[in-house]
């Protein structure tokens, strides 16, 4: 499209229009699913490297010890493309992997100490339980998966002070659980996500993840028009919602919002009323944490197959991304086995009309 369309399923998020940045000559590697869900988040279509996230945190580290410093969601049962490997910490130490917490009303299973035991008692388990870890992992030192455990189960400890507040939305007012459609079946699911993500970024939580139609709801093969009318009207509304919320709050301007998914669809039809997959020119839109909102950047050729102004790759997302954080793609170096390793493959450059400076 060659501009941003307001229909009624996109009605709210049209209202923030002013806020966004539309990139609209997006393109990846990964023809399908697996290989694209896995480029958008690590940069690669193969397994086994770090994802954003993981980066982020190695980077920047954490702003609050209580609570995780990359945290992830989804909106369903049905678990989305690749799993874990998602937000996996790749070479990385498996501490800078991401904490899958959920968005139903009890978000982390198992918070809350069992009746009947004491403080003290919790503190001494834990005591006794890493003291037994750190004998074993003295004997496996390149092990870290297991200083990922001892190191969760200190955090678990800590997180049992801070982070019932921190997902308990009861504490919302009803007017803000409104603004993110809780009062509403068809948004309160991904409401609840998006609201639980602006109050973990409130409380310093680095990097947060949100997925919407997990189990590859939006790959309309076939009837497009209902998929994403409903799939549209379950997000659209917490969306807007969430923006208007942080910017409501002072914290727009530091928190930045990505919205988007592995790839987009043909222009051309797929069985009369379907789209297949098209990493060749698609669509994502950013907003806050320094982007300049209000415009459209790059288009794509006249049918919208292909991205042929501004085009950028994933990587070149990706540098923004670290960009907007405060961090260089290329200065930001993890040396695995001798050799230095970045979030970009030593690929991508900055999109710099993303920013204001």
């Amino acid at each position: 499209h060659k501009e941003l369309r307001t229909t009624k399923r996109y009605a709210h998020l049209a209202n923030h229009v002013d806020q966004i940045s539309v990139i609209r000559s997006c393109w990846a590697d990964g023809i399908n699913h697996s290989s694209g869900v896995c480029q958008m988040n690590t940069g690669s279509i193969l397994g086994g490297r770090p994802s954003l996230g993981s980066w982020a945190t190695y980077g920047l580290g954490t702003e609050n010890t209580n609570l995780p410093a990359f945290v992830v969601m989804q909106d369903g049962t049905a678990q989305v493309v690749n799993g874990p490997r998602n937000w996996s910490a790749g070479f990385m130490p498996a501490l800078y992997q991401g904490i899958r917490i959920q968005g139903g009303n009890e978000p982390i299973p198992n918070l809350n100490t069992p009746p009947g035991v004491t403080e003290t008692q919790q503190r001494g388990k834990l005591d006794f339980l890493t003291e037994m870890n750190r004998s074993f992992a003295r004997l496996h030192p390149d092990q870290s998966e297991l200083e990922a455990r001892i190191v969760s189960y200190e955090l678990a400890f800590r997180m049992q002070a801070e982070a019932p507040e921190a997902v308990d939305l009861a504490r919302e007012t009803a007017a803000t659980q409104k603004l993110y459609g809780l009062d509403v079946k068809e948004t309160a699911t991904f409401g609840r996500l998006c609201l639980l993500a602006r109050r973990l970024v409130e409380r310093g939580v680095r990097f947060v993840q949100l997925y919407h139609g997990s189990g590859s709801k939006w790959d309309a093969h076939s009837k497009i028009e209902e998929n994403h009318t409903q799939l549209c009207r379950a997000m659209d509304l917490p969306v807007a919602g969430l923006l208007q919320d942080l910017h409501a709050r002072g914290l727009l301007d530091e928190t930045l919002v990505i919205w988007g998914g592995e790839f987009g669809r043909t222009p051309m039809s797929e069985k009369g009323d379907g789209r297949d997959h098209n990493p060749t020119g698609f669509t994502m839109w950013m907003a806050g944490g320094g982007v300049r909102g209000g415009q459209t950047i790059g288009a794509t050729d006249d049918v919208g197959l292909f991205a042929v102004e501004d085009r950028l790759h994933v990587h070149d997302l990706h540098a923004s991304v670290l960009h907007a954080l405060g961090l260089s793609h290329m200065d930001l170096v993890y040396r695995y086995k001798g050799r230095p390793e970045r979030p970009t493959l030593n690929e991508g450059s900055v999109c710099s009309k993303l920013f204001t400076t």
